[in-house]
């Protein structure tokens, strides 16, 4: 089925549903001899994975990869690297209530719409369970991309944001469960979350993300610029309302001789509006962009939504879900980066003779 798999010479393809027996991925195009920690890999998976704090859902998953192909000896071997992650906490009878039901603002009657029939078990395909795979591979790539650094943090939950004005430590950003590197915004971060899941509701919110040591040179043109490859990996994220870098729609307001990134007499850059892409091609400044998150569809209050037969039915949240789902995403925007990056290395190399 098309739609499953991202990248052009790293080309990730995933598959699995929520509740099936697993999930899992295929990395093909990774460059052979690389000496793999897959204990990194784990860590990753760690930060993403379900259960993790009071404020993320309470399924138990502990993402435990399965390597089954492209690794030995610890090293990458040029061929595809498979895996695998059980699915062991799945609790089906929760989405029962489900079977004839379109929950709002959800994939299922889309997902119906389209194959004429849909896994209605924690939305199936359309569950985030499947960004796992996306955290997984993204470990990998950011190996492969080392020594480009690349750090994602929750800048914004509901209506509260992080100070644009502070000096922040990236060093802290995992000092908390809602991944903010300031503690005092954290624990207001925390506050909002909490308030909203003991009311039966949920929050939206932003992730700032920054990328640091990237060479100059990444992206292609015309269609394949670096911001739009970025733009759509995060967009592909369940869950992703917007994404802007650089200046974003506030650049939309300045004048250019404000916004234009001018030199100075040693050859450089005085501001860096431009998000460190230029032409769609990374110029070897820092690449920051910030990612919308929607509040969870799922909550615990009765809303209306349709039955199979196109009448109106008032459908509750049962089960395990997440009031706030940005702490977990951190690490997903990560991957999408890394991988991206990775990809647009390797193509890098085709460039020039």
């Amino acid at each position: 089925m098309a739609g499953n798999s991202i990248g052009k010479l790293l080309r990730l393809s995933s598959f699995g549903e929520s509740h099936g027996p697993a999930i899992g991925g295929v990395l093909d195009g990774f460059p052979a001899g690389l000496s793999l920690d897959l204990e990194a890999v784990q860590a990753q998976l760690a930060r993403r994975r379900p259960g993790q704090s009071k404020i993320t859902t309470q399924r138990k998953e502990t993402d435990q990869v399965e390597w089954l192909s492209g690794i030995f000896e610890g090293k990458s071997t040029g061929m595809p690297i498979a895996f695998i992650i059980p699915n062991s906490d799945a609790k089906s009878k929760d989405y029962e209530h489900l079977k004839h039901s379109f929950r709002p603002s959800h994939a299922d009657k889309v997902y119906q719409e389209k194959y004429g029939l849909r896994d209605y078990r924690g939305g199936g395909r359309s569950s985030a369970r499947e960004t796992a795979v996306r955290v997984a591979a993204g470990a990998l790539a950011q190996q492969l991309i080392a020594p480009i650094s690349i750090k994602a943090y929750v800048s914004s939950v509901g209506e509260l944001d992080l100070d644009p004005a502070l000096n922040l430590d990236l060093s802290k950003i995992d000092s908390n469960i809602v991944r903010c590197p300031d503690s005092e915004t954290a624990s207001r971060f925390e506050d909002q979350i909490n308030k909203a899941r003991k009311d039966g509701d949920s929050l939206g919110g932003i992730i700032t993300c920054r990328i640091t040591q990237v060479p100059a040179g990444l992206g292609e043109p015309v269609f394949d610029k670096l911001h739009a490859e970025l733009a759509k990996a995060m967009l592909s994220i369940n869950a992703v309302k917007g994404f802007e870098i650089g200046s974003g729609f506030a650049g939309s307001r300045m004048r250019g001789s404000i916004h234009n990134d001018a030199f100075d007499s040693n050859g450089r850059r005085l501001s860096n509006n431009a998000g460190g892409i230029e032409g769609g091609i990374s110029n070897g400044e820092e690449i920051y962009f910030r990612v919308a998150f929607k509040p969870v569809a799922t909550i615990m209050k009765g809303q209306w939504g349709l039955d199979d037969q196109g009448e109106p039915t008032e459908i509750k949240g049962k089960g395990r879900h997440d009031p706030c789902v940005v702490p977990r995403a951190v690490p997903i925007v990560e991957a999408m980066a890394a991988l991206v990056l990775a990809d647009h290395l390797l193509l890098a190399r085709t460039s020039k003779y």
